[in-house]
């Protein structure tokens, strides 16, 4: 397929997936699609799937990917407009799921927030519009845990990890980005050099090679899937990259020549794995063609400049 053949295709796709394509790619801002994400599709069936106490699952953040948690990431990345629901859920989440520390923490045995979940936290709580006021204390808490090496980890104040991990600078990442972008300001000067020099940490690592051998951190990283969860891929990453408009750095070369292997014949990409565990619902097959990742990986190339 050439290019206008797999843009008709992605417009086939889900209403979501409809809307993202005009904007990313066609430059559109169609609001009757994302307006219509909350009635059909998936966004539809990720709202039905809301219980009568206000979560999805069993509670904020079980089972793993059908909890509040991760619904909302999801819902979050459909583009759904804001509605009442989320927002009440929002609000008990920021009002009922905070630890001594001041960030997000569902776990009552451990005392110590997990600076990833933080991350993901920020990023939907942002995108849904949430009380500025409710969120500093997650700001503080995230700011607290950035580390002498550039980046975050949630290991390093539960067990004492030293080094930061890309799977956590990410998610707080894009968190950072979805708060600037929303208009928040506290301590957001803080915020915003934190993101430049953890973007250098990942950078520092051409986005999935070891700083000190170059030998892949884990081959995980190559295989795009999607939903990612918390877990980091080039793809995800490059995506952040050209969401947050920054320009091509060489170090991200091996990475994108990686992505444009994957690519099939008729120009799309595969869902290459699924995350183990329960979920609402299939968005997409492992092993065929995918929307999501096809999308994507499109607006990663024409951001910077190899589009074919």
């Amino acid at each position: 397929m050439n290019i206008d053949e797999i843009i008709e295709w992605l417009l086939k796709g889900d209403v979501s997936i409809q809307y993202q394509t005009y904007r990313d790619l066609l430059n559109e801002e169609r609001k009757e699609l994302k307006e219509r994400i909350a009635h059909e599709g998936w966004g539809k069936q990720f709202l039905s799937c809301r219980g009568s106490n206000g979560h999805w699952g069993q509670s904020f953040y079980q089972p793993k990917w059908t909890s509040t948690h991760y619904t909302l990431l999801d819902l979050k990345n459909l583009c759904i407009a804001n509605c009442k629901p989320i927002r009440q859920t929002i609000k008990m989440i920021l009002n009922e799921e905070k630890g001594a520390d001041g960030g997000i923490n569902p776990s009552r045995t451990i005392g110590n927030s997990d600076v990833c979940i933080n991350g993901m936290a920020l990023n939907y709580c942002c995108y849904f519009g949430a009380d500025e006021a409710d969120l500093q204390s997650i700001v503080d808490f995230v700011l607290s845990q950035w580390m002498a090496d550039g980046g975050f980890n949630c290991r390093s104040n539960r067990s004492g990890a030293r080094h930061s991990s890309l799977h956590t600078t990410l998610s707080v990442l894009e968190g950072i980005w979805e708060y600037e972008q929303n208009g928040y300001t506290y301590r957001l000067q803080d915020l915003r050099h934190a993101a430049k020099v953890s973007k250098e940490f990942i950078l520092l690592h051409k986005l999935y090679k070891s700083d000190k051998t170059g030998e892949i951190i884990d081959k995980k990283m190559l295989a795009i899937t999607y939903p990612p969860r918390w877990r980091y891929d080039i793809l995800r990453a490059l995506d952040y990259f050209q969401m947050a408009g920054e320009p091509y750095d060489k170090r991200m070369q091996d990475a994108i020549e990686v992505i444009v292997s994957k690519r099939n014949e008729d120009g799309t990409w595969n869902q290459q794995a699924r995350h183990p565990g329960q979920v609402h619902f299939q968005m997409e097959t492992a092993g065929k063609s995918s929307r999501w990742n096809t999308l994507r990986a499109l607006k990663v190339l024409r951001h910077f400049g190899m589009e074919k």
